[in-house]
């Protein structure tokens, strides 16, 4: 097919759609801007931003939808390189790239801590995983005809157990990452129309099912083609204006060297400032306080009850303003329900006022290599190993797990021939790194904002943005007077990974409409990874397991229409769980690319690699490493330590932390596929 010459006519039609989509695009954006100037309100931008880019998506679902099997699973095997690798990259970038990256870095410097890996191990371990996609799965895979990455483990292996094992791989690794996508879709939109964070859900799920729901694969390729130009100009407008505004070169990625420079300086300026020593110490004895109440919960819960319905009881003698009143009774009902509560939520607030308390507000500086110190105490020593261990297998848990994602693998499935799927991760990678390359500059150029324009202001001018995402979410960001004099100090900020990015414009002074544009880049960037992961999930249920298990004789149109109800109820149930907002959105990531490559990888390159590996090695291995890993997460998770009534300090093994455990799984299951394929081939 890729010779004729048809197909090069489709290529040039494609062409064609792209730079008219592209053109039309920025005249929009154009238009916009002049509107704005003019002075449309900012309260008409943002639901037209939300409204505008869902129905685009919208209408390329509509345009595409089908009940065509090939269609629906593999968009007909006739995606062109170029907009594969664009459709790719799109997916690839979810709400953990473009909204938390950035963010991870800001807090977290090039290293992250020995308690929290991050910062450049993201880019490396994702960047490099699709070095790994291209040499040891893509072209192998896409040369068998598949339809989903259970298909190859029933192909290689045969039997049930394989596919079976698989298949709940599938869900779990892609539940756990769509959760955290719909997390960021109800961000966005609630900070767009200004609706709460849950009827935020909602309306961007909408957007999400329509492509999804009707087209499946056909539709979600050409939509996630759309989403990646939206994304690319959000990522790269406010970037470039940032580095052009601090150093009069829009090339941010070459020059945000220079600032690195200033902000060592302004960080050792800061550790030694009295004023940041006023709130460290401040922080310090609030976590003091804390440690105090938790040697006595039950005194400390019924003295701080006292304390509250007297404070509600003078205030009504007093006849005070109905409004103080209702803040008593809040901070009443906030009080933890039972000691259990209590030691959960003084817990925590102990170890966020001690972290604190740190200088930098227990930021690390941020070009430090990693935490600790190689010469120091040997306090230091340790925590420096750990930190280096950490940030070396979060860089191998997200490159393997790149590896193992079923919703990435299935994206080379719909290229024509084995040769084009090979060169579509190439543009993808090419497509990733365009924006990859300036998450650092971003992080570095936001952070010197921040220090230089924010902090020394006073909080009697505190700049409308913080005002209005504090709203959103309060956790996202608060800056509080911890020491009393009225002046920002960096210590007092508190800005979470997910509301850099975000923000970002309206911290850099652009107008609005960038802030729409950037919202909706982040829109984009969940809903295509979404889409993808919806249709992931409900292809494991119906055509790996329903009709494997149950319905033999399902014809093909009916599987079709089944996938697409298996896709609405679980978009509906993670919406319920990402409501709950159960985690910040990098580890939810993160810990989905442990399971992926625990639970896929050593069985699917020894498959592929190795002729000796047998069906009972492949489901030892699997079962194994996917056991090993969902163990580790579980067994230190803060919330089933607390129902188990253990320590709430997890136990780790070798320092790791829990979001790496594929570094466990993966181990256990290469070495268990190994063992038990080389003892079956012997009793064969």
């Amino acid at each position: 097919m890729a010779d004729k010459p048809e197909y090069a006519a489709y290529k040039r039609r494609l062409a064609r759609i792209l730079a008219l989509y592209v053109l039309g695009l920025c005249a929009a954006l154009g238009v916009l801007a002049w509107a704005e100037r003019s002075g449309l309100s900012r309260q008409w931008l943002g639901p037209f931003f939300l409204f505008a880019t869902v129905m685009i998506y919208a209408a390329i679902g509509v345009y595409g939808r089908t009940s065509d099997a090939e269609e629906y699973y593999v968009a007909g095997r006739r995606i062109p390189p170029f907009y594969n690798g664009m459709a790719a990259a799109a997916d690839w970038m979810s709400a953990a790239s473009f909204i938390s990256l950035a963010g991870g870095l800001y807090l977290q410097g090039f290293s992250g801590t020995d308690t929290q890996p991050g910062g450049l191990a993201y880019v490396l371990g994702w960047t490099g995983g699709f070095c790994l996609v291209a040499l040891l799965v893509a072209p192998y895979l896409r040369r068998l005809g598949l339809y989903t990455v259970p298909d190859y483990f029933a192909l290689r292996y045969g039997g049930r157990w394989p596919r079976r094992i698989a298949a709940f791989a599938a869900m779990l690794c892609s539940f756990t990452y769509v959760v955290a996508q719909i997390y960021g879709i109800g961000l966005i939109a609630s900070r767009l129309t200004g609706v709460q964070f849950e009827i935020g859900i909602l309306l961007g799920l909408g957007g999400v099912l329509l492509c999804s729901f009707l087209g499946g694969m056909r539709a979600i390729t050409w939509t996630q083609v759309a989403q990646y130009v939206i994304l690319f100009l959000a990522f790269l407008i406010p970037v470039s204006w940032l580095a052009y505004k601090q150093l009069g070169n829009p090339l941010a990625p070459l020059v945000y060297g220079k600032q690195l420079t200033k902000i060592s300086e302004m960080e050792k300026a800061l550790v030694d400032s009295p004023a940041e020593k006023q709130v460290r110490a401040a922080y310090k004895r609030r976590a003091a306080e804390y440690a105090a109440r938790l040697e006595d919960i039950e005194g400390s819960l019924r003295r701080d009850r006292a304390a509250a319905l007297q404070r509600i009881r003078q205030l009504k003698a007093q006849n005070a303003d109905s409004a103080r009143i209702v803040a008593a009774h809040r901070e009443l009902a906030a009080l933890p329900r039972d000691p259990s509560a209590a030691r959960d939520l003084w817990t925590r607030a102990m170890h966020e006022s001690d972290d604190r308390s740190r200088p930098l507000g227990g930021l690390l500086p941020h070009s430090q290599p990693f935490a600790g110190d190689p010469g120091g105490t040997p306090e230091q020593v340790a925590q420096f190993e750990t930190s280096r261990r950490n940030f070396l297998a979060l860089v191998f848990c997200l490159m393997v797990g790149t590896a193992g994602l079923p919703h990435l693998l299935t994206r080379f499935f719909t290229t024509p021939t084995v040769a084009e799927a090979r060169s579509s991760v190439a543009w993808a990678l090419f497509f990733v790194l365009l924006l990859y390359l300036s998450v650092p500059a971003l992080a570095v150029l936001v952070k010197y904002e921040v220090m230089q324009g924010l902090v020394g202001s006073g909080f009697d001018a505190l700049p409308s943005w913080i005002l209005q995402w504090g709203k959103v979410d309060a956790s996202l960001i608060s800056v509080s007077d911890v020491n009393g004099d009225g002046i920002v100090q960096f210590g007092e900020i508190r800005l979470g990974a997910d509301i850099i990015m975000l923000a970002t414009p309206e911290i850099g002074g652009l107008p609005y409409v960038v802030s729409g544009l950037v919202a909706a880049g982040g829109l984009a960037a969940a809903l295509s990874t979404a889409d993808g992961l919806l249709l992931t999930i409900s292809n494991a249920m119906v055509r790996d397991v329903y009709c494997q298990e149950v319905g033999h004789d399902v014809p093909p149109e009916q599987r079709v229409i089944m996938s697409k109800f298996a896709l609405l109820s679980v978009a509906l149930i993670a919406a319920m769980v990402a409501s709950l907002k159960p985690a910040d959105i990098l580890p939810l990531v993160s810990a989905s690319f442990s399971l992926a490559a625990s639970a896929f990888v050593p069985a699917m390159v020894l498959g592929i690699f190795w002729r000796g590996a047998t069906r009972a090695g492949a489901v030892a291995g699997m079962a194994a490493g996917l056991g090993v890993t969902v163990y580790y997460m579980v067994a230190n998770a803060g919330v089933v330590r607390a129902l188990l009534k253990l320590s709430p300090e997890p136990q780790l093994w070798l320092g790791i932390v829990p979001v790496s455990a594929g570094v466990f799984g993966v181990s256990v299951g290469l070495a268990v596929a190994l063992v038990v394929s080389l003892a079956t081939l012997r009793g064969n």
